[in-house]
């Protein structure tokens, strides 16, 4: 249950909670057809057979008394003992009951989060996921001063106490841990800052979300949640796109000075944080806490808006054209293609596909993932009260990940089976490091899953032999790759504009809109036409709350695997066991260190542009179709 870093962002197993690994391209809200067949639920007693069994008693009670014991046993003393002739070995032991904590306590906020995602509108549910989370940031209080005093320890006596083997094993984690060195205050500002982040950005944060749940869209004679509304712009008629559109502008509007305000604190909050912290950039936070230099997001963020007018400019005017129109109007932008199968493709074939895939590349991929179907490590019906969207959740690496999705029979539910299978793969094979340096920085937390969606598709790309079901399929793949990549480095962009400019006093929701109108205008192009209403659609998008700057993640994401995928099509034997190997590394290397083996460097411009030359290349392709 490691503290919170002074990059305000970087967690533990412990303080993490189920969330999305990525925005899905489509929101799911309806309810999955019989013919998807009979969809398989997950089983938590892995983890605790129900919220009120004894276990959990027991285990908050130990994690109370081991977080109170940790403080009183090494509070005050790591400097002098390190120091000592024997100190590698003493600080090894502490390291080890940190981290012995960390998982245990990873296991119960696992459990309360997963419960929670499974069904958020139990009053019972929800009360003990409050209340689990209450125990541990509670608990976590009497830990904050551990990662605080490792940092300042000398550096000689931290490289000579590393010398002994116990310590060298977490090497790559103190290391990790003392970038944050800068940044970091005096240990009652510390203290403070993670105590009241509980009625400070926690508590905006859930302000948002109960807000956003609550808002009601009215399309014809229904009132319906956002998430039902968000599904209707992937409806076939163009009628419910346009209603669902226009109801969503209409609700945003009458509820504009409620998220103005929560993104005007949020962005204040953030900023009183980073000027205490001393970073100088609005971003430099996420950057620190995904452990990338900041040029080279710049460098990415550069290739992609100048690839604007290849990718997404080109790609919607073809779409537009498809549809027989000059221009698209934005609730139209995800509209199915009149091409495209209606079918249902049941589950197991979902599952065969997914899995052959994974197959041919390694047999021992397949072999993990095979696992979360024989195991139960999959929660796939729609539910009423169900988490939106997917994910795949770690959970402690004594455990192992649980995949929620909400599967529809789509061929998109297709990919987002295979991506969280690739995110649920890695996560397998990092646990091996420990609860300290399994996790992932989101810029490779990514890899693994969009690496399995691309394999998947380019199976099914090669078994569909008509023509307008092989178009329909690749431009399915460029729509997806356009909201990875080209509509995240937009929301990036929106994100700088909203929080430089908040520096100098709060924002309007009319100023709001009209940054998020200037980007879109920018990444859309002139064949979508940005209709009245949607200069409010910044409102419902959760990543700008709760995690500030963290959606280039994806673009950075997409574009490696392009390039690591170009690397496979062309690579002699050899490369699927170095490609495990890199996943397996979990967080014990730098992102520049894992890509050596194939011979790629992220800080060459180059570098991206390859990425973005395989949207381009698909593109062409669906050009040449007609």
């Amino acid at each position: 249950m490691a503290s919170r870093s002074p990059s305000a962002s970087r967690k533990s197993a412990a303080a993490r909670n189920p969330a999305p690994h990525r925005k899905p391209a489509v929101k799911k809200g309806a309810v999955a057809k019989p013919d998807a067949g009979r969809l398989p639920e997950w089983n938590l007693a892995d983890l605790y057979a129900s919220i009120d069994a004894p276990e959990v008693t027991r285990d908050l009670d130990r994690v109370d008394a081991d977080c109170k014991a940790f403080e009183a046993d090494y509070k005050g003393k790591l400097a002098t003992e390190t120091a000592k002739s024997d100190g590698g070995a003493w600080l090894a032991e502490a390291v080890r009951r940190y981290e012995a904590i960390d998982d245990l306590a990873g296991r119960l906020g696992s459990y309360a989060g997963l419960i929670h995602a499974g069904d958020s509108v139990d009053p019972a549910i929800s009360k003990f996921y409050g209340d689990i989370s209450e125990r541990l940031t509670a608990a976590s209080v009497h830990l904050l001063f551990f990662t605080l005093e490792l940092n300042r320890i000398d550096d000689d006596v931290i490289e000579r106490a590393m010398q002994a083997p116990e310590l060298g094993h977490y090497r790559p984690w103190i290391e990790d841990s003392r970038k944050d060195k800068p940044y970091q205050l005096e240990d009652r500002v510390e203290k403070l800052f993670h105590e009241k982040s509980q009625t400070g950005y926690s508590a905006w944060n859930r302000l948002f979300d109960q807000t956003i749940a609550g808002l009601r869209f009215k399309v014809g004679a229904k009132e319906l949640a956002i998430e039902p509304t968000l599904n209707l712009l992937q409806d076939r008629s163009p009628e419910k796109r346009k209603a669902a559109g226009q109801a969503l502008a209409k609700t945003f509007k009458a509820n504009e000075r409620t998220f103005a305000l929560i993104t005007n604190t949020l962005a204040k909050d953030k900023d009183i944080s980073d000027r205490w912290r001393g970073f100088q950039d609005v971003a430099d936070s996420r950057h620190l806490n995904n452990r990338v230099e900041r040029e080279v997001v710049d460098a990415l963020v550069a290739s992609v808006r100048a690839a604007y007018p290849r990718l997404s400019h080109r790609y919607y005017a073809l779409k537009a054209r498809w549809f027989k129109k000059k221009k698209l109007a934005h609730w139209d932008r995800n509209a199915p293609l009149p091409f495209a199968a209606t079918g249902v493709i049941p589950w197991n074939d979902a599952r065969k596909m997914v899995l052959t895939a994974y197959g041919d590349f390694s047999a021992e991929m397949a072999g993990i993932a095979e696992r979360f179907f024989t195991d139960r490590w999959i929660d796939a019906p729609v539910r009423p009260g169900k988490a939106p969207g997917a994910f795949s959740h770690p959970t402690t690496p004594s455990a192992h990940p649980y995949v929620l999705m909400n599967y529809q029979g789509k061929p998109r539910d297709v990919m987002t089976l295979a991506h969280e299978l690739g995110h649920g793969v890695h996560q397998v094979l990092a646990a091996k490091n420990g609860a300290l340096m399994a996790p992932t920085p989101l810029t490779l937390a990514e890899t693994a899953s969009v690496f399995g969606e691309m394999l998947t598709f380019k199976r099914l790309l090669a078994q569909t032999k008509n023509a307008k079901q092989r178009q329909a399929l690749l431009a399915g793949k460029v729509e997806d790759m356009i909201n990875t990549v080209v509509r995240q480095i937009a929301f990036y962009t929106f994100e700088r504009a909203v929080h430089t400019e908040r520096k100098n006093g709060e924002l309007t929701a009319e100023r709001i809109g009209q940054l998020w109108l200037s980007v879109q205008g920018e990444s859309l192009g002139p064949a979508i036409e940005i209709k009245p209403g949607y200069e409010t659609f910044w409102m419902y998008i959760p990543h700008f709350i709760h995690s500030p700057f963290y959606v280039y993640a994806y673009a950075f994401g997409d574009c490696l695997v392009n390039s690591l995928y170009a690397v496979y099509e062309h690579a002699a034997e050899g490369f699927a066991e170095r490609y495990l190997a890199m996943l397996a590394a979990g967080g014990t290397k730098h992102y520049s260190e894992l890509l050596k083996p194939f011979g790629l460097d992220a800080k060459n411009p180059k570098f991206w542009d390859g990425g973005l030359s395989v949207i381009s290349g698909m593109i062409d392709e669906l050009e040449a179709m007609g």
